[in-house]
């Protein structure tokens, strides 16, 4: 569950929605869109699930605790910038592209890093399945509103108020992991 609404915070705001809304707008085809994107976040995630479960035995559980710090944190930082416009891909269709687009951009990013934390920390099965719900969820609400509210998303009003929260639960996660709370 912690994964599904983390996931679901950061990828309102992130590039991956904001490139399907294009490609949902550019071809009038949403559902092939939101489609693609979902595709892509489960293979990311699958990966995510797939390295925790590689790394949890190995780790202490302060290890853990520090671990999904970390990616709080990252998640944090990473929300406070604008993210940069996504470059166009108009010879594939919304399908296509919006795979395309997730699978570039979704490799590496922070809702992939959590995921993965919080399979360290609990089942890497079930953090990835609801950070695949949570991110398909996010996309879906920027693909279906449009590209105005993809830009209204974008805004610092969002953005800052989302890094604020994720960087306030990487604290805490910190101070658990270090036994100071």
């Amino acid at each position: 569950m912690a994964a599904l609404v983390a996931c679901f915070a950061c990828q309102l705001s992130d590039r991956l929605g904001w490139a399907a809304s294009a490609h949902a707008a550019t071809s009038g085809r949403p559902g092939a869109a939101l489609l693609g994107v979902a595709l892509a976040l489960a293979v990311a995630n699958a990966l995510a699930g797939a390295g925790a479960a590689l790394i949890a035995p190995l780790l202490t559980p302060n290890a853990r605790a520090l671990f999904l710090a970390l990616a709080l944190g990252s998640a944090a930082l990473g929300g406070m910038t604008a993210p940069k416009p996504p470059a166009p891909q108009a010879r594939l269709g919304a399908f296509a592209a919006s795979l395309a687009a997730g699978i570039a951009l979704g490799l590496g990013d922070r809702s992939q890093f959590l995921a993965a934390a919080f399979g360290v920390r609990s089942s890497p099965v079930f953090a990835a399945i609801g950070a695949t719900l949570g991110g398909s969820a996010a996309c879906a609400v920027v693909i279906l509103g449009g590209p105005d509210v993809a830009a209204r998303l974008r805004s610092r009003a969002v953005r800052l108020p989302i890094a604020g929260v994720l960087l306030i639960a990487g604290i805490a996660a910190a101070l658990s992991a270090f036994r100071l709370v």
